[in-house]
């Protein structure tokens, strides 16, 4: 959340931005906001003028023809009034729902697809994504405001407009001679209309101050907020849920929930009370003076009673229309923090070169990688996880990265697939530095089953494929490769079977291992030149274990194979094994070792990993990491 107060100038150029986004991606929801805002304001000045018409000649003439026609103009052009409304409320309905899917997609999911993996994953995106969806679940603050203030400045406009109309009459009518004459003096008009305009501008300054302190009030239960929503969470999710039940934690989470209470019950007692209420009081005493005014010209003979109901209504709704727009200021400047933090959020600058080079696509599929004194570390941490990485593989070959959890292993196949860059060193694909590469073409040649990857709701094929169409027969093949061909027999609509049940109530669900396979085909069916796969039987049986390790050759294929694990037992069908470990006696601490000693009595090597640092007498080592911390 940001801190300073927004000016009115930030605040509103925030806002138009929101209203730019809305017609670039959504105009007819726009229009439709602005033909039923006009449709809303005109519908009880239509009513006003008729029924005064009404009025004056039930208190005149009382002609039945003259009534029986302003009758029916009332009731017709009401109706067809209302018939728009309806049509036009209809259509603002269907779009808003057509912009909200807008903008969860384009301002959350395109922004998280495309921003740097680095940034995703640090604290500070975090942060700012929790922030903005606990504002908009708490005071519907950021976007959701914006789309309201559109609505709410529209109508305050058209009002305005609609109420100056019908009531120039009020001002221009005279009063004869009396004591009521004062109201003809020049200085009467904009004495008066300076009074009403102070008493207008009071209430939503009220309800805007009070606007402006809600921020603050949400500040400082911002962390009962956050408890509050990781609690609730903790009671829907399936898994967790468990162990809530198993160990009665029900009470326990109610204490803690209790914390983000205090911060609420100060905003109904306090300062924000009392100003909403006087902000109500304000709007009273502005409707007791319009009709005050009317009826004291009135009074004096100024004009007659069917022009009484006429100006009531329409300086009403003039001043509602007035305070509408003071009341939209405010609100302008309440949610003006709220949607900076979204865009803080939406700007963040993608600062990973993606290079301009098309990755080589060669037909022999030939691809060498080399680590040259590769060290990271982690945005924020001080701890390095690699220091003085030396190893290089080419497209074909089988290694095995084996070491404790917490050793580095996983953070060597996001640099190598580039979900981060370097702290020191350099990596290259054929030469180059992958960095000179598109990021997307150098992504492309990679196939990862990542230990905590992610199966959608959707039929298995599709979850095989990534996409909607495919080949069934290829993806069934990979399954079969993958050992999921018995399971898929068994499925009441094959490739076309649901997943889970959220969104098919005829879904299945699946085990562990089963979607440890299936994960395992989908790297198959990219068909990259190289496969990794993160701890990609940890989740099978011992069975289905030795089926993968006995069929990884085939699964494999012409790629290159990147296996991590932590037991060494369990690589012995890869042609080099390179063991991440600590030379020191403290704990592993999220850092590769001091060494990857290479072990070749696994199977017949087909490649050495080459050491840029001079090997120790005595022991054979093909990849080294030295200096580590």
């Amino acid at each position: 959340m940001n801190e300073e107060k927004m000016t009115l100038k930030e605040s509103v150029r925030l806002t138009l931005r929101a209203w730019r986004f809305y017609w670039k991606n959504t105009p007819r929801f726009v229009l439709s906001t602005v033909l039923w805002a006009l449709a809303d304001a005109v519908s009880p000045y239509a009513v006003v003028w008729f029924s005064a018409r009404l009025v004056a000649e039930l208190s005149d003439a009382r002609d039945p023809q003259a009534l029986a026609v302003d009758v029916a103009w009332v009731l017709g052009v009401t109706a067809l009034l209302t018939l728009v409304r309806s049509v036009l409320l209809h259509w603002k309905s269907v779009e808003r729902e057509q912009l909200n899917w807008q903008l969860g997609h384009d301002c959350f999911m395109e922004k998280q697809m495309s921003m740097d993996y680095a940034d995703e994953d640090s604290q500070q995106a975090y942060d700012l994504y929790n922030f903005i969806q606990q504002s908009e679940s708490f005071c519907s603050g950021g976007n959701p405001n914006a789309v309201a203030l559109l609505d709410s400045v529209s109508a305050a406009v058209f009002r305005i407009l609609g109420g100056a109309v019908l009531s120039v009459g009020l001002f221009t009518a005279r009063v004869p001679a009396g004591p009521l004459t004062v109201f003809n003096s020049p200085l009467c008009v904009p004495a008066v209309l300076v009074l009403i305009l102070a008493v207008a501008w009071l209430s939503p300054v009220c309800a805007s101050s009070a606007g402006i302190s809600s921020p603050d009030i949400e500040e400082e239960g911002r962390w009962g907020n956050r408890l509050w929503a990781f609690l609730t969470g903790v009671c829907r999710d399936d898994k967790k849920a468990l162990d809530v039940r198993m160990y009665d934690q029900f009470e326990f989470l109610k204490d803690h929930a209790a914390v983000s209470m205090p911060a609420f019950e100060r905003a109904r007692k306090g300062k924000f009370g009392i100003l909403n209420a006087t902000g109500n009081a304000a709007s009273a005493l502005l409707m007791g003076l319009a009709y005050l005014f009317v009826c004291l010209k009135a009074y004096g003979g100024a004009f007659g009673l069917g022009a009484v109901t006429q100006y009531v209504g329409a300086a009403t709704n003039f001043f509602v229309g007035i305070g509408g727009l003071f009341t939209a200021v405010g609100d302008c400047r309440f949610n003006a923090p709220y949607l900076k933090t979204l865009y803080d959020y939406l700007d963040l600058p993608n600062k990973m070169y993606k290079g301009s080079l098309t990755t080589e696509k060669r037909s022999d599929r030939q691809y060498t990688v080399e680590f040259l004194d590769v060290s990271f570390r982690y945005p924020g941490s001080e701890q390095y996880a690699l220091r003085h990485l030396n190893m290089t593989f080419k497209v074909g070959e089988r290694l095995a990265v084996v070491g404790m959890n917490g050793s580095g292993k996983t953070t060597f196949i996001k640099l190598l697939c580039r979900l981060y860059d370097p702290t020191e060193g350099v990596i290259l694909l054929n030469g180059i530095d992958i960095r000179k590469y598109r990021y997307d073409e150098y992504m492309d040649i990679f196939s990862v089953v990542f230990q905590d990857f992610k199966l959608f709701s959707l039929p298995l094929g599709q979850n095989v494929a990534t996409a909607q169409h495919y080949d069934a027969a290829r993806a069934a093949d990979c399954l079969q490769k993958a050992g999921f061909s018995d399971r898929l027999a068994r499925m009441p609509k094959g490739l076309d079977t649901c997943l889970y049940k959220d969104l098919d109530e005829d879904g299945v669900t699946i085990s562990g291992g089963e979607a440890q396979k299936i994960a395992i085909a989908r790297a198959l069916y990219k068909d990259a030149p190289f496969i990794v796969l993160d701890e990609p039987t940890a989740a099978l049986d011992p069975v289905a274990e030795a089926e993968i390790y006995a069929k990884f050759n085939e699964i494999a294929g012409d790629k290159t194979a990147i296996y991590i694990s932590h037991r060494l037992s369990s690589c012995k069908f890869c042609d080099e094994i390179a063991t991440a470990r600590s030379s020191s006696r403290e704990p592993m601490r999220n850092c590769w070792g001091s060494r990857m000693e290479s072990i070749t009595n696994c199977g017949t090597p087909r490649h050495s990993i080459t050491p840029k640092k001079a090997r120790e007498p005595g022991l054979p080592i093909r990849g080294a990491v030295t200096g580590g911390d």
